[in-house]
C-alpha cells in the first residue's frame, strides 16, 4: 500500500479544510516545498498536491505544484481545478500524474480522445462520494451516480486508478469509510486509493484490510497524530 501525504494549498499555504469547507481551514505552513521535502524524506512513496484556490474557482497554485516537483525526486499527483485539456496538459508536463473528477463527468464523452493523448496510465480518477453518490465541483454538485456505478463505467474505457474520498470523513479523524472503500476494492481491475477520515495507525492498517492501493494523509499526520515511519511499519 502507497503512502501519500497531502499537501493541500490555499493562497500559496499548506493548509487543511475540514469537509472541504474554505471557512473552516487550519493553516499548516506558508512555505509548500518544504513540507513536500519533509514527507519526501519521511518516507512517502508519493505525494498528493491539491490545488484548493484552483478547485474553488478562486485561484491557481500551479506553479507552486510545478516548483514542488522540481525540488523532490519522488512522484507527485496533481489534484484540484483540473478541469479543462489545457491545465490538464500543463500540469503533466511536471506531475507524473492527474487526478480528475468534475472534468472526467461531465466530459464522458471526449474523454476517450484526451486519455489517447496523454496516456490513461497519467490520470486517476476522483470519485469524491457523499451518502453513496459521486459529487463534482468542489463537493457542491452532486452526480446522482452511484459510486460503484461510477468507478464501473470508467473501468470500461481502460481506466484502473481511483482515489476515493468520503466527503463527510475528510478532515474530521472520525476514521475511513470502512464500509465505502471495501465495495470499492472488491470491483475487479480498480486500483483504489483510500482518503478522508485518518485518524491513527488502526485506520490505516483498517484501509490495508480493505485492499486499497494507497491511503492518503493529511490531518492526522499534521497534527501529529500518527507518523510516517508508523504507517511505513505497516504498509
Amino acid at each position: 500500500m502507497k503512502i501519500i501525504p497531502a499537501i493541500d494549498l490555499m493562497d500559496g499555504k499548506v493548509v487543511r479544510l475540514v469537509k472541504g469547507d474554505p471557512k473552516n481551514k487550519t493553516i499548516y505552513s506558508d512555505n509548500p516545498v518544504e513540507i513536500a521535502k519533509k514527507w519526501e524524506k519521511a518516507g512517502a512513496d508519493k505525494i498528493h498536491v491539491v490545488d484548493l484556490d484552483a478547485t474553488l474557482g478562486s485561484g491557481s497554485n500551479l506553479q507552486i505544484i510545478k516548483k514542488i516537483a522540481q525540488e523532490i525526486s519522488i512522484p507527485i499527483q496533481a489534484a484540484g481545478g483540473l478541469r479543462d485539456e489545457e491545465t490538464i496538459s500543463n500540469a503533466l508536463s511536471f506531475a507524473d500524474n492527474v487526478v480528475i473528477g468534475t472534468f472526467a463527468f461531465k466530459n464522458k464523452e471526449s474523454l476517450p480522445e484526451i486519455l489517447a493523448k496523454f496516456g490513461k496510465k497519467k490520470f486517476i480518477i476522483s470519485v469524491d462520494q457523499l451518502n453513496g453518490k459521486i459529487v463534482i465541483d468542489g463537493w457542491r454538485q452532486s452526480t446522482g451516480i452511484e459510486l460503484i456505478t461510477g468507478i464501473e463505467d470508467f473501468l470500461k474505457i481502460g481506466l484502473s486508478e481511483f482515489l476515493l474520498t468520503s466527503v463527510d470523513r475528510d478532515g474530521t479523524l472520525l476514521g475511513p469509510d470502512i464500509a465505502s472503500l471495501t465495495k470499492a476494492c472488491k470491483i475487479k481491475n480498480a486500483m483504489i486509493i483510500a482518503s478522508g477520515g485518518i485518524s491513527d495507525v488502526k485506520d490505516t492498517i483498517a484501509v490495508k484490510k480493505c485492499g486499497a492501493a494507497g491511503v492518503i494523509l493529511g490531518k492526522a499526520l499534521y497534527d501529529g497524530r500518527i507518523s510516517m515511519e508508523e504507517v511505513r511499519a505497516i504498509a
